[in-house]
């Protein structure tokens, strides 16, 4: 029941990483902290559709 969701920089909105998210136990939408290799620092990345 995992589908691949794809995170992206909140700054300069590069798609950058991709990961798998349980959709029965988080229904709502990922926000985690990651490098951002084209801003050069650690962002919010957000999931997109």
């Amino acid at each position: 029941m995992s589908d691949k969701v794809i995170l992206t920089c909140t700054e300069c909105l590069s798609r950058n990483y991709t990961t798998t998210k349980n959709k029965k136990t988080h229904s709502e939408r990922i926000e985690l902290k990651k490098f951002c290799k084209k801003c050069g620092k650690h962002t919010i990345h957000k999931e997109t559709k």
